[in-house]
C-alpha cells in the first residue's frame, strides 16, 4: 500500500486504485500518524490532535474507535492492510515501507538530483522530485497545531527543489517557461530572495529586462518596509548584471547533439478547433475530469462510432494551460506494426506528437519515459485498438516512471493496466418506442435526438421537427441506437431524401449512409466502414461468435450462446472467452437484467453480423440452431409455470419474447411444423398467464397451418379455441369443442386431452348451461386423479368449484375452492393461490349471508393483490387483481 501527505493526505493500493478514508477524525489520524514517518504517536498526543481542547469523555476508547476504522477502510482495499497499522508501547505507528510514503521518494530524488553534476539530468530528478507534489496541504491539516512545523518544513523541502531545478534550466536555455513558473512561486512566497534572484535571471533571459529590474523594485521595496531589511548582495549582484547586461546571466547548454527534452513554449498543445460542438456528454465530461486528477491511466472505450475521440479532445482543450508541457493528441489509427514491434511504434508516436528526441537502445517505452520524466504534460493516446500491447507498455511506462505525465487513452477495448479506469462511452440516449413521437417538445430531451437535429440543420438550411417529421427523427434514433456517428451520417442524407425517407431506408443501413464528409478519417465515412475497422482485428474463433450472435434477437444468455454459436472450429468451452474479449472490444454489450446477463449487440452491427453470417454459407444452420435452443428452452420452462419457480419462468420467457417470435417465425417458414407446434404449446400457459391472448391465437394458428403430428396438432388446437374464448372471437360451444374433442380422437393423450377440456370449461364459464362444461371438468379431474397430476387436479377442482358455485351449492364450492387452494399452495403456484381462494370465502361460514344462488356480499372476498399477473380467472376483469364471484 502507498500513501500520500504531498498535497491533500491520500491512499492507494498497490496497484494505483484510490482508497477513499471516510469520516473527518479518521483522516486526521491518518495524517497524524503519516506525519511522524513510521515512529509512534502517543496516545495522549493522537486525543489532543484530533479534538484539541473538548476532549471526548473516554479518550482511550474514542482512539481505538478511530484506529478500528482506519485499519477496517486499509483491509477493506488490500487484504492483510490492517496489519500496517500497530500499537507498541510508545503508541500507534504505520508501518511504512522504503517507497510507501511519497515524500520518501520525493527526498531520495531530491538528493540523487544534487548528487548529479549533469544540468539536465539534474533538472529532470529534481522535476521528477517535484511531480510527487499533488497540491497544496489542505486548510484542515495545518488546523492541527502539532503538524504546522511539519508542513513548513515540507513547503521549505519543496521550494529548496523548485530552486535547484531552476538553477539547472536557466543553464539549459528554459527561461521563457521557468520565468512563467517562477512568477507564481514569487507571488505566493514573495520575501524569497533566492527565487527572487532566479525570476529576475530568467526574465532577463526571456528577453524581459524591465520585468527583471521591477522583480528587484519590489523585493526592495517589501524588505524596507515590513522588515526593515535590505536585499542579500547575491540578489543584489543579479540586479546589477541584469541592468549592465551581464552575459554571465545567458548562461545556457550548447551541445549539439544533446537529446531535446525541451518542449518549446510557442507550441503549448497540437488540438485544433473542434468543427461542432460536442452533445450529450455532460455527465462524462464531468468524470473524466475528476478522474484525471488521480495517477493511473484513463480510458474511455466503447463502440465504434460512439464519439471517444470527440469527448477526449473536449477533456484535452480544457486542460490547455493547465500543465506546463502542454496537451499533446498522439493519433495511432494509422501506428500499425507487427505485434512485437507495437511498442516501439506507439513509442515513436508520442515522442513526434510531444517533440522530445528520446536515447536509443534498451526498452523503448522506459526511454521515452525517462526523457518525459520532469515534464507536467496530458497526452491523449487515441485509437489504441490496433496497437494495444503497445499503447498499454508506453502507458505503463509513463504512468509508473513519469510522475507528471497524465494519460488519456481511447479505444474499442481496455489497455488492462493495473490501476487504469475505465468510463464506458455509452450511445447517446434515444426516446423510448412508448413516447409519443409526434410530440417535438417530448423528444427534444434525448441527447440522440438533439445531435440528430442539429446535424440535420447543418447540412439542410430551414429544416424543423414538428409533428410531421418528429416520428421519423425518432425512428432513425432507435434505429440507429443512438450511435453519434451513425446519426451524423444519416444527416448528411436528409438534404436528398428527406428524414421521413432515411428512416424507412433504414433496413438496407450500410448502402444507406455512407455520404460522410471528406475530411472525416476513411473508417469514418461509411457505417460499414465502422464495423469493419474493427472487424479487422478479430481473430477467426471471435468472428464467428459475433456473426453467429446476430441470429439473436434481443440478445441472449451465456447459455444460448454457447449452445447456438459453438461448432464449426468454436468449442462450446471457447465461447465464454470470445464472448468476453467481444464484450472488452466493445463490438457485444453485456446487461445485468436482474434475472442474469445478457449478450446484445447494437442493431448496426447485428446487421453486420448477419451480413457476414450469410458470407459465411452459415446462416439457415445457424437459425436452426436458435430453433432448436428456443423450443427446449420453452419446453424445460413450461413445467415452472404451474409451481415455485412461477415467477422466474414468467421472468425468463419474457426476456426471450424476441427470440421465442424470431423462433417461430423460422419454423413456419421452413416449413418445420414439429418445431413450431412444440414451441408453441410450450408457450401458450405463458401467453395466458401474461394475457397475450391475440398474440398466442395468431401463433397457434401459423403453427397448424402445416402438418405434424397430431398429438402435438391436437394440443395447439385445444390451446387456440381457449384463447379465441377469452378474446371474445370464440364462444367454445358446439362445433368449436367437437373439434377440439375431435382432434384428440385416435390420439392416445388422456393428459392433453384433459387439458384441453378443462382450459375449455374454464374460459366459457358462465355461458349458457353448466351440465357438459361441468362434465368436461368431472372429465379433466379424473384423468389428472389418475396420473397424479397434481396441478390438473387442483385446477380442476378450481374451475368446478365455480360452477358448484353458480347452481348454489356454497359448500361444496367452498369445499373445492379449499381443496384447490391448499393445492395450489403447496405446489407454490401464485396465480393459482390468488383465484381459489375467492370460492371459499364465498361459503356461509367466510360470508355469513348471500344474496341468493350465486351471490355474496364480497365481505372478505378481495383476493391477494400481490399476484401481479395479467390473466384472469372467468368473471374477472384481466389486468387486475381482484377477482369477482
Amino acid at each position: 500500500m502507498r500513501f500520500g501527505v504531498l498535497g491533500p493526505p491520500a491512499v492507494w493500493t498497490d496497484d494505483g486504485t484510490p482508497v477513499r478514508v471516510p469520516e473527518v477524525k479518521v483522516r486526521a489520524l491518518l495524517t497524524v500518524l503519516l506525519s511522524h514517518e513510521g515512529r509512534p504517536v502517543p496516545v495522549d498526543r493522537l486525543v489532543i490532535d484530533l479534538w484539541g481542547e473538548d476532549p471526548p469523555r473516554d479518550p482511550s476508547h474514542a482512539i481505538q474507535t478511530k484506529v478500528s476504522q482506519l485499519r477496517r477502510t486499509l483491509e477493506r482495499a488490500e487484504t492483510g492492510a490492517r496489519g500496517l497499522l500497530v500499537r507498541d508501547p510508545a503508541g500507534y505507528l504505520l508501518r511504512l515501507g522504503p517507497d510507501a510514503l511519497d515524500v520518501a521518494r520525493f527526498r531520495d530524488l531530491a538528493a540523487r538530483a544534487r548528487a548529479t553534476e549533469d544540468p539536465r539530468a539534474r533538472a529532470s530528478l529534481s522535476g521528477a522530485a517535484l511531480a510527487l507534489w499533488r497540491g497544496p496541504v489542505p486548510a484542515d491539516v495545518e488546523e492541527i497545531d502539532s503538524l504546522r512545523p511539519w508542513v513548513a518544513r515540507l513547503e521549505e523541502e519543496r521550494l529548496a527543489v523548485v530552486e535547484d531545478r531552476a538553477e539547472q534550466r536557466l543553464r539549459l536555455g528554459e527561461h521563457v517557461p521557468l520565468a512563467a513558473e517562477l512568477a507564481e512561486e514569487v507571488a505566493t512566497h514573495p520575501f524569497r530572495e533566492r527565487m527572487c534572484a532566479l525570476l529576475m535571471r530568467a526574465l532577463y533571459g526571456a528577453g524581459r529586462q524591465t520585468e527583471a529590474l521591477e522583480v528587484y523594485h519590489r523585493l526592495r521595496e517589501r524588505l524596507a518596509e515590513e522588515l526593515g531589511a535590505d536585499p542579500q548582495p547575491e540578489v543584489v549582484a543579479v540586479f546589477h548584471g541584469v541592468l549592465g547586461h551581464d552575459t554571465a546571466l545567458e548562461e545556457f547548454s550548447t551541445a549539439p547533439d544533446a537529446p531535446s527534452t525541451t518542449v518549446s513554449p510557442r507550441r503549448a498543445t497540437n488540438l485544433g478547433a473542434p468543427p461542432t460542438a460536442l452533445v450529450g456528454r455532460s455527465e462524462e465530461l464531468g468524470r473524466v475530469r475528476g478522474l484525471l486528477a488521480g495517477r493511473g491511466p484513463v480510458t474511455l472505450t466503447g463502440p465504434g462510432g460512439v464519439g471517444k475521440t470527440r469527448l477526449a479532445l473536449e477533456v484535452a482543450r480544457e486542460r490547455v494551460g493547465e500543465h506546463r508541457d502542454g496537451v499533446w493528441m498522439v493519433e495511432l489509427a494509422g501506428a500499425r506494426g507487427t505485434t512485437e514491434h507495437d511498442v516501439e511504434v506507439v513509442a515513436e508516436a508520442v515522442a513526434t506528437a510531444v517533440g522530445v528526441r528520446p536515447g536509443r537502445g534498451g526498452d523503448p517505452a522506459r526511454t521515452l519515459a525517462a526523457t518525459v520524466v520532469d515534464k507536467d504534460m496530458l497526452l491523449v493516446l487515441d485509437n489504441c485498438e490496433h496497437v494495444v500491447e503497445g499503447a498499454a507498455a508506453v502507458a505503463g511506462a509513463l504512468t509508473r516512471e513519469a510522475p507528471g505525465v497524465r494519460v488519456l487513452a481511447t479505444g474499442r477495448e481496455p489497455l488492462g493496466l493495473r490501476g487504469e479506469t475505465l468510463v464506458a462511452v455509452a450511445p447517446l440516449k434515444a426516446p423510448p418506442v412508448e413516447l409519443a413521437d409526434e410530440d417535438p417538445d417530448a423528444l427534444d430531451p434525448y441527447p440522440s435526438v438533439r445531435l440528430l437535429t442539429e446535424r440535420i440543420a447543418d447540412s439542410t438550411p430551414g429544416f424543423v421537427m414538428d409533428s410531421t417529421t418528429a416520428p421519423a427523427v425518432a425512428a432513425v434514433c432507435r434505429r440507429l441506437d443512438g450511435l453519434p456517428l451513425a446519426l451524423e451520417l444519416a444527416a448528411t442524407r436528409v438534404r436528398a431524401l428527406g428524414v421521413r425517407e432515411v428512416a424507412a431506408r433504414l433496413d438496407d443501413r450500410f448502402a444507406l449512409l455512407t455520404g460522410g464528409h471528406r475530411d472525416a478519417p476513411s473508417r469514418q465515412r461509411t457505417l460499414r466502414a465502422v464495423i469493419d475497422w474493427s472487424w479487422e482485428t478479430l481473430p477467426e474463433g471471435e468472428r464467428a461468435v459475433l456473426r453467429r450472435l446476430a441470429v439473436f434477437a434481443g440478445g441472449c444468455g451465456l447459455e444460448g450462446a454457447e449452445e447456438v454459436c459453438s461448432g464449426g472450429g468454436v468449442g462450446r468451452a471457447e465461447v465464454a472467452d470470445a464472448l468476453g474479449r467481444l464484450v472488452d472490444r466493445s463490438l457485444v454489450t453485456v446487461v445485468d437484467t436482474g434475472t442474469g446477463l445478457r449478450y446484445r449487440l447494437l442493431e448496426s452491427v447485428a446487421a453486420y453480423g448477419l451480413e457476414r453470417l450469410a458470407g459465411a454459407g452459415e446462416v439457415e444452420a445457424l437459425r436452426d440452431a436458435h430453433l432448436r435452443h428456443l423450443t427446449a428452452l420453452a419446453e424445460r420452462i413450461e413445467p415452472l409455470l404451474r409451481g415455485h419457480g412461477q415467477r422466474g419462468a414468467l421472468s425468463r420467457l419474457d426476456a426471450e419474447t424476441a427470440n421465442l417470435r424470431a423462433a417461430l417465425d423460422h419454423a413456419v417458414a421452413s416449413g418445420d411444423a414439429g418445431m413450431a407446434l412444440r414451441l408453441v404449446n410450450a408457450l401458450a400457459w405463458y401467453w395466458h398467464l401474461r394475457a397475450r391472448y391475440t398474440e398466442g391465437r395468431r401463433s397457434l394458428e401459423a403453427a397448424l397451418e402445416s402438418g405434424g403430428d397430431p398429438r402435438l396438432r391436437a394440443r395447439a388446437q385445444g390451446w387456440r379455441v381457449g384463447l379465441a374464448i377469452v378474446e371474445g372471437r370464440a364462444t367454445g360451444r358446439g362445433a368449436e369443442a367437437a373439434e377440439v374433442a375431435a382432434a384428440f380422437d385416435g390420439t392416445d393423450d388422456p393428459l392433453g386431452r384433459a387439458r384441453a377440456e378443462w382450459y375449455l370449461a374454464l374460459n366459457i364459464t358462465g355461458d349458457g348451461d353448466t351440465g357438459e362444461k361441468r362434465r368436461m371438468v368431472d372429465r379433466a379431474l379424473e384423468v389428472s386423479r389418475s396420473r397424479n397430476d397434481e396441478w390438473g387436479i387442483a385446477a380442476a377442482l378450481a374451475v368446478r368449484a365455480l360452477y358448484t358455485l353458480v347452481r348454489g351449492d356454497l359448500a361444496a364450492a367452498a369445499h373445492d375452492g379449499e381443496e384447490a387452494l391448499r393445492r395450489f399452495r403447496d405446489l407454490g403456484d401464485a396465480w393459482g393461490s390468488s383465484r381459489p381462494g375467492t370460492v371459499s370465502r364465498c361459503s356461509p361460514r367466510s360470508v355469513g349471508t348471500t344474496n341468493g344462488p350465486g351471490g355474496c356480499t364480497r365481505r372478505g372476498c378481495a383476493s391477494p393483490r400481490s399476484s401481479g399477473y395479467r390473466s384472469r380467472w372467468p368473471g374477472g376483469r384481466p389486468n387486475s387483481d381482484e377477482s369477482r364471484c
